[in-house]
């Protein structure tokens, strides 16, 4: 090749090279939430796109006002079917615990104070009380964690009845010998239902009742969020079908129509269905379970009202109150009697107008006041000396204060089952009210969400 001249050729390393181009940072990445809110706001820059976007607010919130009502009113119909299921007949059984023991203790006395031939009768009713109360307890350990304090109570009890039932017939064994040893046994007896037995049933009796209050309670709570998300939800469909009507001039939307009857409906459905519940429920409260804890705490009271009567004249005047100035079972028959007279008033004002359950109290009352007159003419006998008057006073088969005691026992079981009645019946009420809606809010919800989605999507339509 000819170069012109005074030109020189550079060496074929010094030749120019082409320039390399700079770096390009590569762009940040971004995140999902970014890029989604990124659509978000250019589809709100159309119509269309709107539309959408109202279209997938109203179909959510259908869904979680449905799906908030049904988890929520789920939770009230399960509180409500333990109230009925559970609670309130572990509530029962354990009054029932108390009571058998209370009376297989008042059978055991009555029994040994008829001397060394015990009346079969007697005998019978301290047999059925023990079995009764021990099937109970069998019962309640099996539905009972042995954890809680009532599985501890239930514990205690099945531990220390056979202990008492031991006792019992070594003073049964002693007294048909004429042993004067088998009063002491019957002593120590009563001793251990007095200080062990009788105080653990009434634990358990109070934290069973305590948890059917809780279960009560929980049944009865408004569903605040529910009522709240229902609110927002129509207040969002009634706006939804102002604009479409703003844009339109149509007045109806069918599928935004359909939403909001849905939504109505769910929404009158829980208000009615709760309101009910509540007022059933409490009226159970009130005119069965308050009148069931007083009257089977006056049952209690004259079961061992009676006991102490029966053992007065069996220790005769052996046990003395701790300061040594009075007998100790006449005294706490009278402090048994006082409690028994509180607890029929309070009975006689939670019956009011119920005559179902006032006739019985008053019954109960007439023969607390003959008890209590034939109970002084008994102890004015024992006192003079004439015991085997006395006795008869108590014990016999006329005119005796066992006979008044009867009445009161006889009165108060059928004020029981009265009440018994009510409460089941007013529960089952409120249980009854929210049957079906946890189901029903949850179609409701899906039936409103597609048709809020298929009126938005007509309205869609005209753009394409």
């Amino acid at each position: 090749m000819t170069y012109p001249p005074n030109v020189r050729t550079a060496p074929e390393h010094e030749r120019a090279q082409p320039p390399v181009p700079a770096t390009v940072p590569a762009p940040p990445q971004r995140g999902a939430l970014s890029v989604t809110a990124d659509k978000v706001r250019a589809a709100a820059t159309t119509e269309p796109g709107r539309l959408q976007i109202i279209g997938a607010v109203l179909a959510l919130l259908v869904v979680a006002f449905g799906a908030v009502t049904a988890f929520e009113i789920a939770d009230r119909a399960s509180a409500a079917d333990d109230v009925v299921g559970r609670s309130q007949p572990l509530s029962a059984d354990a009054a029932a615990v108390y009571r058998s023991l209370a009376d297989a203790d008042t059978a055991a006395a009555s029994g040994f104070l008829a001397g060394a031939q015990e009346p079969a009768d007697v005998h019978a009713q301290y047999e059925k009380d023990i079995k009764e109360a021990s099937r109970l307890l069998v019962r309640a350990a099996a539905n009972t964690d042995a954890s809680t304090k009532s599985g501890q109570e239930i514990t205690t009890l099945n531990v220390e009845l056979p202990r008492y039932t031991g006792l019992i017939e070594r003073a049964r064994a002693n007294n048909r010998q004429g042993l004067p040893l088998g009063g002491a046994y019957l002593r120590y007896a009563n001793q251990k239902m007095s200080n062990v037995l009788l105080p653990a049933a009434e634990r358990l009796y109070a934290a069973e009742t305590g948890r059917l209050g809780e279960d009560s309670d929980s049944a009865r709570t408004w569903p605040f969020f529910s009522f709240g998300l229902g609110l927002v939800t129509l207040a969002a469909l009634c706006w939804a079908q102002r604009r479409n009507y703003r844009r339109t001039n149509r007045v109806f939307n069918h599928g935004l129509l359909v939403a909001t009857a849905a939504s109505t409906v769910v929404l009158l459905w829980l208000a009615v269905g709760q309101t009910v519940a509540r007022s059933e429920l409490h009226a159970a409260d009130v005119n069965g379970q308050q009148s069931l804890d007083v009257l089977n705490h006056a049952r209690i009271d004259s079961l061992k009202a009676r006991a102490n009567e029966n053992l007065t004249l069996v220790a005769r005047g052996a046990v003395l109150t701790p300061d040594g100035k009075h007998d100790k079972y006449e005294t706490d028959y009278n402090t048994g009697m006082k409690a028994l007279g509180e607890e029929l008033r309070k009975a006689g004002k939670l019956a009011g107008d119920d005559d179902g359950g006032s006739r019985p109290v008053a019954k109960a009352v007439d023969a607390v006041s003959e008890w209590q007159g034939r109970h002084r003419t008994a102890r004015t006998a024992d006192d003079s000396g004439d015991y085997e008057g006395a006795r008869t006073q108590i014990i016999g088969a006329k005119d005796s204060t066992g006979e008044s005691f009867e009445r009161v026992d006889k009165a108060l079981e059928q004020a029981l089952a009265h009440e018994q009645d009510e409460f089941t019946r007013a529960a089952e009420d409120g249980r009854g009210a929210l049957w079906g809606l946890p189901a029903g809010a949850a179609a409701l919800a899906a039936l409103g969400a597609v048709a809020a989605i298929v009126g938005v999507n007509r309205r869609l339509s005209e753009y394409r």
